[in-house]
């Protein structure tokens, strides 16, 4: 009895998904344990994860990684705004219950937990493709080749948020190709980017902006088959629930008290005013330019010449000053958007080295493995450093080099606008671009590692505008 062509169809591609999750997940785990685990040591930020998973830590940086964190006694804290990361820890913790480690978070368990959803999410993505099937394999193969880089792959067993925002924008591009898949591909679509959308939007609050992108692009894939007020209910029903979650996480913190003395509203603001004054003394008055003038320009004392290059992290920073509280209010977002815009020298001064930032791809001081290795402090694995190693040749460049990728793929998916293909190309792009403004311009330290959103949403957004795209498919947007 010879099979109709949808049965055929449906055969091909659960070999073809089967195949492609297998592969990968191996791949990922021995990349991952072999020789020994690797993952990436807490820079002093890794205390927030912690915490929304029940463990309290101090924050301070580590040159070595633990790959074991146990409970401490006493009442759990709580987070003053959420990472998704601490979700997929808590997750790891109630893993290990099961094979007897009583609360505590294993870095292996976490990594071998983020190994499986990394592999799900490129499954999604293959499945998705408009593609002719023997050309999906080589797309599977560049995604691999991203993912598992060295200058990723060791987020995903850290107690940072990083791992998280890379495995929701993985799922978020699987789901919206499957979207426009016909038949029931089309409904586990809308399920994987909920669920993609909900770990990228809340992976960090620089990744908050995701939100809106996300739904733009969730309304220009058509769902398979469905049309009229089916296609919009079911992609504002997508959106609805990825907002409604996102609220729901995010006032469930623990209000913070900020620098200023008052309690936070919304997340990060306890962080508002550090990273203004790492913008403002790292990326304005960094003591290379015309200091009195840009202090001028801003409204701030001469006399804080003197703090020229100074974080808030810094031995002797601004905050120190006796004058500082009456000019609290000039350390600002407001302030220092008005001076980039009333300076654009400057500020592509600022976004050419956070270019070089972002193609340098890794930063040097999130070591990759626990002390027992016998490694010094700080040390890096680089067993998958293709990708990286390619970005960090062209770094020095800066705009010049990377300008001219974002404009590939903004070409790319513009000819492809009327397909998911397209529509998830585009998505991608408009992260990148946000993600790296966002860090460019609104804090000073930590270029590489904050910049490490963008270029892994540029990189995959690559991968798929250099896949051929099957003229036969249908297209997804009016």
């Amino acid at each position: 009895m010879k099979l109709e062509a949808p049965d055929r169809q449906l055969g091909a591609d659960a070999r073809l998904g089967i195949g492609v999750f297998g592969a990968s997940l191996a791949l990922f785990v021995v990349r991952f344990l072999v020789p020994r685990p690797i993952a990436m040591s807490n820079n002093g930020d890794g205390g927030r994860v912690l915490c929304g998973a029940g463990i309290t830590w101090k924050g301070l940086p580590e040159p070595f990684v633990h790959l074991a964190y146990p409970p401490a006694p006493g009442a759990p804290c709580r987070p003053t705004y959420l990472l998704t990361q601490s979700w997929l820890a808590d997750l790891a913790v109630r893993i290990g219950r099961l094979i007897g480690l009583h609360g505590t978070l294993s870095l292996v368990v976490l990594g071998l937990l983020s190994s499986v959803i990394a592999a799900a999410a490129i499954t999604a993505i293959v499945l998705g493709l408009p593609c002719a099937p023997r050309t999906r394999p080589a797309v599977a193969a560049g995604l691999l080749l991203v993912v598992a880089d060295s200058a990723f792959f060791g987020y995903f067993a850290a107690i940072l948020g990083e791992g998280a925002a890379f495995l929701g924008l993985l799922l978020a591009v699987g789901g919206l190709l499957l979207t426009a898949r016909e038949g029931r591909w089309s409904y586990a679509g809308m399920a994987v980017t909920f669920v993609g959308g909900v770990l990228a939007v809340n992976a960090k609050v620089q990744t908050l902006t995701v939100l809106p992108i996300l739904a733009v692009a969730i309304l220009l894939v058509r769902p398979g088959d469905l049309r009229g007020v089916r296609r919009w209910a079911s992609a504002a029903l997508v959106i609805g629930a990825i907002g409604a979650v996102t609220l729901y996480a995010q006032q469930s913190v623990e209000p913070a008290r900020a620098p200023d003395g008052t309690y936070t509203e919304f997340p990060g603001d306890d962080s508002r005013e550090i990273n203004a004054s790492n913008s403002i003394f790292l990326n304005i008055v960094d003591g290379k330019h015309d200091t009195r003038a840009d202090l001028a320009e801003l409204g701030l004392p001469p006399s804080f010449a003197q703090y020229a290059g100074n974080g808030w992290w810094h031995p002797h920073p601004a905050t120190m000053d006796p004058h500082y509280p009456q000019y609290r209010d000039r350390i600002s977002r407001r302030n220092i958007v008005t001076y980039f815009a009333t300076h654009p020298g400057r500020t592509l001064e600022v976004l050419d080295r956070a270019a070089t930032d972002q193609l340098t791809a890794r930063p040097d001081y999130l070591g990759s493995f626990d002390q027992s290795a016998g490694f010094p402090p700080h040390a890096q694995e680089h067993r998958v450093p293709v990708v990286s190693w390619l970005t960090g040749l062209i770094a020095p460049l800066g705009l010049f080099a990377l300008v001219p990728i974002w404009l590939f793929v903004l070409v790319r998916a513009w000819l492809r606008r009327r397909t998911a293909l397209g529509v998830a190309s585009a998505f991608l792009f408009a992260v990148s671009v946000t993600q790296f403004g966002t860090a460019a311009l609104g804090d000073g330290i930590e270029g590489i590692k904050h910049q490490s959103v963008a270029l892994f949403a540029i990189l995959i957004a690559l991968v798929l505008c250099s896949s051929p795209l099957n003229r036969r498919s249908e297209p997804t947007v009016p």
